[in-house]
């Protein structure tokens, strides 16, 4: 996890623009670097390092010997470089993964660059030779980035909005801010004077396409499928890319840890994790973390997991007091005032403060992306249709970046911790979307069937952690008797006047809150961010199903398990 921050045409003293850049100094503790471009005027590059790989030379933006004219800046991390330059036989002047794309791009150009890479990733390359600047995201945005661009030539890019918003006034009412969109590259010409014009923005991957580097996987042998839609085969297949995917994350010069709730998607993350770290002979235990309070479902089934897999287990112990304390900077890393992004990001929050300050993980492995991509969430039960619930859950999957995988990762590189998502590896989901709409669907009352069915009987996790049902996680930190949403609510009733919420929609015409707590949410968003409540499109909320609340416990279907 790092930050990075790039300035093309803008005449704002140094000292502006260095404030500007330290605003995402939290995402990358290690080192910090701020560079001009030699020979160009009003370019420069601001870096925060979070060192995981290549510690000796791993400062930003790097630049080798081979291609002086070229100039990169990136976040994130290309699990197949080793693959890629014994393909192409590269010559590389570092271990760090990122160099690779250096070799791609002078290669084979942007396209192909970005199609070719198995990781995440946000990046800004300057070509100084052919006056061209390019910036890349990965197909779900795990890595984030926004982008403000102006008419008259002015071009900013950072990995938060927040380093964006005091850069020079005047690029800014020209211009908004905007995330870079997920699974796109752009082009832009850049004039003697730093200022740039956009030549092409196009979509290099979606997340239902099996991705470039895929061949070069076969042509190596990895990851051997079987073909056609057995059942076992299908299974069979299942198992391999999620442990392929765990497996190609292990890479890192830090020590790796997971979030463990105790639910079916960290739970196989997490023993995958531990198994094969144990193949692997690392010289440490993976270190595994859960949150809630004492009689949380969550903490109780952790407990159980962690014992199973035999990983050195945390627990941190939360309170809705502490909780209700952390939504305001909560809501600033977060930069929404989406209901149950907030919710959720609480206790991850909190969780991921424990980690930096109590141990040495730095590499969190987590779960996000599971429900959209297996139907998790509940109200998949209702879909209509096979066909209606796998166009929904590709919809899920293109928005992870406002949503989940937002969460994900700023809750974690707010306390300069580096998130890996195995769930979202590019092959493990193009073969799950390729799989017949019936066989993704909710089964016998149970909610991604096919993924625990390819788990059975393997002893991999205990069985009543396989089956349990779905839960959310920002449901599950507390009893059953007691939502952390209802804390919450109950909390923000005398804060948010009968008054002031009946006017909700006059006072925020945008987006309007329908709730006391929606409402104070975006409350303490505007006193933060004022004027940019389109930086999210939407709420999060259930299809298919009259909901009032995002939490899956208001919903009508909800059921919990017995032994909780």
């Amino acid at each position: 996890m790092c930050g990075i921050w790039a300035l093309f045409g803008s005449d704002e003293c140094l000292s502006g623009q260095c404030t500007c850049a330290m605003k995402i100094a939290h995402r990358g503790p290690d080192a910090f670097r701020f560079e001009n471009v030699n020979g160009f005027t009003n370019c420069c590059f601001g870096f925060h390092r979070l060192a995981i790989v290549d510690q000796l030379h791993g400062m930003q933006p790097l630049r080798v010997k081979k291609f002086p004219y070229l100039w990169l800046c990136y976040n994130g991390e290309i699990y197949n470089h080793h693959t890629l330059k014994m393909q192409f036989d590269f010559d590389c002047q570092t271990k760090m993964d990122g160099e690779i794309l250096l070799h791609l791009y002078d290669r084979f150009g942007i396209k192909k660059m970005a199609s070719l890479l198995d990781g995440v990733f946000a990046f800004v390359l300057l070509d100084t030779a052919n006056r061209k600047v390019h910036l890349g995201r990965d197909t779900y945005g795990v890595r984030p980035m926004f982008k403000l661009l102006t008419d008259d030539g002015f071009l900013a890019v950072c990995s938060e909005a927040k380093g964006l918003i005091d850069i020079n006034h005047s690029m800014e009412k020209a211009a908004s801010i905007e995330p870079f969109l997920p699974g796109h590259f752009e082009v832009f010409d850049l004039k003697p004077n730093g200022k740039v014009r956009s030549l092409q923005m196009e979509q290099f991957h979606s997340c239902t396409q099996e991705p470039a580097h895929a061949m070069y996987d076969r042509v190596n042998g990895e990851c051997k499928l079987s073909t056609g839609f057995d059942e076992e085969a299908v299974k069979k297949n299942v198992r391999m890319l999620f442990e392929s995917a765990v497996k190609k994350r292990l890479m890192a010069h830090r020590r790796i840890g997971c979030l463990l709730s105790g639910g079916l998607d960290s739970s196989l993350v997490a023993a995958t994790l531990v198994k094969l770290a144990k193949e692997q002979k690392l010289a440490y235990p993976v270190q595994t973390f859960s949150i809630g309070s004492d009689d949380s479902p969550d903490i109780k089934a952790a407990r159980k997991v962690a014992a199973h897999i035999g990983s050195e287990h945390h627990e941190v112990n939360f309170t809705a007091e502490e909780g209700i304390q952390a939504v305001e900077d909560v809501i600033f890393h977060l930069e929404t005032y989406d209901i149950t992004t907030i919710r959720a990001s609480v206790g991850m929050y909190l969780i991921s403060k424990y980690i930096r300050e109590k141990t040495d993980s730095v590499v969190i492995f987590s779960g996000e992306g599971a429900d959209e991509l297996t139907q998790g969430y509940i109200y998949f039960h209702k879909a209509p249709s096979p066909k209606e619930a796998a166009k929904d859950s590709v919809r899920l999957l293109k928005e992870l970046y406002m949503f989940d995988v937002l969460r994900a990762d700023r809750t974690t590189a707010a306390h300069g911790l580096e998130l890996r998502v195995p769930f979202l590896d590019h092959r493990f989901t193009a073969y799950y979307l390729s799989l017949p709409e019936e066989m993704r669907i909710p089964k016998d009352g149970v909610e991604k069937h096919l993924l625990r069915s390819a788990f059975k009987g393997l002893g991999l996790i205990p069985d009543e952690i396989l089956w349990r049902r779905k839960e959310a996680f920002s449901d599950g930190m507390m009893s059953l008797k007691k939502s952390w949403y209802t804390c919450l609510q109950e909390h923000l009733e005398s804060m948010v006047n009968d008054d002031q919420l009946e006017k909700a929609a006059t006072t925020y015409p945008y987006n309007p809150p329908a709730t006391k707590e929606a409402y104070y949410f975006r409350q303490v968003f505007e006193k933060l961010y004022p004027g940019r409540a389109r930086w999210l499109s939407h709420y999060w909320m259930p299809s298919w199903i009259e909901a009032t609340d995002p939490s899956a416990r208001t919903l009508s279907i909800y059921k919990p398990d017995k032994d909780e």
